[in-house]
């Protein structure tokens, strides 16, 4: 079962990826059109310096990309404890329930990006993160360690 409930984190890494070749395959191309050439920027630029250069549809990719390096690393730590406390096949569904909100989102906020639509997938994925992490404190605070494997 352990598998099982590690897999829908590597999915969400994988996305993550994806997620960052896309904005890089956006935004460079942008960065290029408005004579911002990366290879030359000054030491200390950093990528959020030029938005205001770049159309709002090609920085909705980074912003995603950024989302996706914060709320999802408290998934991945309760996904970790799950799996070694001994995970039940609700919380594999749970996990695979937020890493496809995960994957909506993404897709969502770079492609449309209507907030209301986007607040709602956010508030889903939230709410099942609240799940596993509610799975992992009492996998861990009520564990019985006389129960554990010798």
């Amino acid at each position: 079962m352990q598998a099982q409930m590690l897999a829908p984190a590597a999915v969400l890494v994988a996305w993550s990826l994806v997620m960052l070749f896309w904005m890089a395959f956006t935004r460079f191309p942008a960065l290029a059109k408005v004579g911002i050439a990366v290879g030359n920027a000054p030491a200390g630029v950093r990528g959020q310096d030029s938005e205001a250069a770049l159309p709002p549809q090609v920085n909705w990719k980074s912003h995603n990309y950024t989302h996706l390096m914060e709320q999802p690393t408290v998934f991945y730590a309760a996904v970790v404890i799950i799996a070694i406390m001994g995970p039940s096949a609700g919380d594999a569904l749970a996990a695979w329930i937020y890493v496809g909100l995960r994957i909506v989102h993404s897709i969502w906020q770079a492609t449309v990006n209507k907030v209301p639509v986007r607040f709602m997938l956010f508030l889903a994925g939230s709410l099942v993160l609240v799940f596993l992490a509610y799975r992992a404190l009492s996998l861990t605070l009520f564990h019985d360690p006389g129960l554990a494997p010798a």
